[in-house]
């Protein structure tokens, strides 16, 4: 088995200053299991050192190097090697084949609050936890305040962990591992721990970190967090590197295989049904509570009878600051067109006191799209656009026709001379 193809060059040196050392190098790193079709095969292979097993690779010829205050993301479907690596980088596994080289303090976020025991009290557990990390006993109490309030614990840091919830218990690992900050920083869907206003500080928190000079290494299946947060990215496929280098040009063929993978998988299943509108959200989380579309006539799919494409956006919020909208526009069962995040544009939605509810419109005029069927997705984030507060995929379509046919996708702006 041989790697696929990468970049010829390291596009981490745009990144970083050339002469900076690498925090972290990796060196044609594969990992490999024995597979036996039997236990008394294994035993078999022990005493006659026969070759009874079939190999699998879970990642084969991985390289790169970070260097201090870089952000790679590492993406790639499930089972495509993205775990392993981690542990291999952390050091919970070792590999087959290649060098992991790390300089300095590595914290890893991967299995949080795997190894507190149920019986000690939240405290108990962090002064343990914290001398397992490499921490004294001096540095561990001087933090001890400070992580107690980042977990937002209060009283319950003394009850036993086994009467916390999963949320109290990540967030207490969370605010422990993250106290020091390490010269490497590794990050396994850490982001989707607690609610969101605890998530909101875990974003908060490693951009900090980030900005002091931290390289962190980050893992997950939201790619606007990997967008927000890396600079260079990683795709892995069944365990080998199918892409290499800078964050967008990596996410976009990413999530050009990821569309071709969903046409495949509609192609092989029963006739379609309509686009469902998610349901609204309940309780004190923010969340959209509809989405709507002016000039759609009653056809299936529906028809925009108006050249301007108006799309409004309600949602409620139980933070004063107004949150942030996102409209994502895609060709139907093909490329996506457009996204737009009101954040980045320091645009925020009104209170409709009548309503209580948050709302803000987006207008596309004259919508510059040839003829075709589209689909919109809305996003809410928080106020600052580090969370993603709800997300309703693909919950209008529509069909758009342009007077004339022609060849293409969109008409941009022009002028003949």
């Amino acid at each position: 088995m041989t790697p696929a193809p990468t970049t010829a060059t390291n596009p981490m040196a745009a990144h970083s200053a050339p002469h900076t050392a690498p925090v972290l190098q990796v060196q044609q790193v594969s990992k490999g299991y024995r597979l036996y079709a039997h236990p008394r095969q294994r035993l078999r292979a022990l005493l006659t050192g026969a070759a009874l097993h079939t190999s699998h690779w879970a990642l084969r010829d991985v390289s790169f190097a970070l260097r201090p205050g870089q952000c790679l993301g590492v993406v790639g479907n499930n089972g495509a090697g993205k775990s392993t690596l981690l542990k291999l980088l952390a050091g919970t596994l070792q590999p087959t084949q290649g060098t992991v080289q790390c300089q300095g303090r590595v914290t890893a976020i991967l299995e949080l609050g795997a190894g507190f025991h149920p019986d000690f009290s939240g405290r108990d557990n962090l002064r343990f936890a914290g001398s397992l990390m490499g921490l004294d006993a001096a540095t561990i109490a001087r933090l001890e305040a400070s992580i107690i309030d980042f977990a937002e614990l209060g009283h319950a840091i003394d009850r036993a962990v086994k009467t916390y919830s999963s949320g109290m218990v990540v967030r207490l690992a969370f605010a422990l591992v993250t106290a020091v900050q390490p010269e490497l920083l590794i990050v396994d869907e850490a982001l989707a721990v607690g609610d969101q206003n605890f998530q909101k500080k875990c974003v908060e928190r490693i951009e900090a970190f980030r900005r002091n000079g931290c390289t962190i290494l980050f893992c997950s299946h939201s790619l606007y967090h990997v967008r927000q947060l890396c600079d260079v990215a990683l795709w892995l496929d069944k365990g080998q590197v199918r892409s290499f280098g800078d964050t967008e040009k990596v996410l976009a063929a990413y999530e050009a295989s990821l569309r071709q993978q969903d046409v495949a998988s509609e192609q092989e299943a029963a006739p379609s049904q309509p686009l469902p509108v998610a349901p609204a959200a309940g309780g004190d989380t923010a969340h959209i509570v509809s989405v709507q579309v002016a000039h759609l006539d009653a056809a299936s799919p529906p028809q925009l009878q108006s050249k301007d494409l108006a799309v409004t956006v309600r949602a409620r919020s139980p933070e004063s600051e107004p949150p942030s909208v996102g409209i994502m526009l895609e060709q139907a069962h093909g490329v996506g067109i457009t996204s737009i995040a009101s954040h980045v544009e320091q645009t925020w939605p009104r209170w409709n006191e009548a309503e209580q509810v948050w709302e803000i419109t987006l207008t596309f005029p004259d919508l510059p799209l040839h003829t075709g069927e589209y689909v919109l997705s809305a996003y809410l984030f928080d106020h600052k656009g580090l969370v993603v507060c709800d997300e309703w995929k693909h919950c209008q379509n529509f069909l758009f026709v342009y007077p004339t046919q022609t060849p293409g996708l969109v008409r941009l702006p022009h002028v003949w001379s």
